[in-house]
């Protein structure tokens, strides 16, 4: 590979759009290890926040990630990789990068936030008791109890 050939597929993969419409590989070896990559992303990310029991699995697949994408990235740089294999590595970099974003963008439960919902809908619930028994009739805006 020619050395302004290297650079054009380093400026593609570190380019700050270079995910917009890359579809996540469905199949990707890392680590040796072939992983369903987009079906664990689609699972993962059908439940919009980690479950407690998955948080290690999520992690630990990032960091594996990350890992291959880094091995990758690298045999771009200093191997000796010939154009189409250059290519071929730089749109798996991008695709691994396409799935790391979807997988950071999944949050934790907020348990704070869920307390709080809940508190709101106590509230909530309470007042709507207070005006019951006290009297107060909201669908004709009247009170009772003369």
């Amino acid at each position: 590979m020619q050395p302004y050939e290297r650079k054009q597929l380093l400026e593609r993969i570190n380019r700050e759009s270079a995910t917009i419409g890359v579809d996540i590989p469905d199949r990707i070896d890392v680590q040796g290890e072939p992983i369903d990559l987009r079906e664990f992303v689609f699972e993962i990310k059908r439940r919009d926040t980690v479950p407690e029991g998955e948080r290690d699995r999520v992690e630990r697949a990032k960091r594996n990630l990350r890992r291959e994408r880094i091995e990758r990235l690298e045999r771009i740089e200093e191997d000796e990789v010939d154009f189409a294999t250059g290519e071929e590595l730089a749109a798996s970099i991008i695709g691994i990068d396409r799935a790391l974003e979807a997988l950071e963008q999944l949050r934790p439960p907020d348990l704070e936030s869920e307390a709080e919902r809940q508190e709101a809908m106590d509230r909530k619930r309470w007042m709507s008791f207070l005006k019951k028994a006290l009297g107060h009739d909201e669908s004709s805006g009247r009170r009772g109890g003369r």
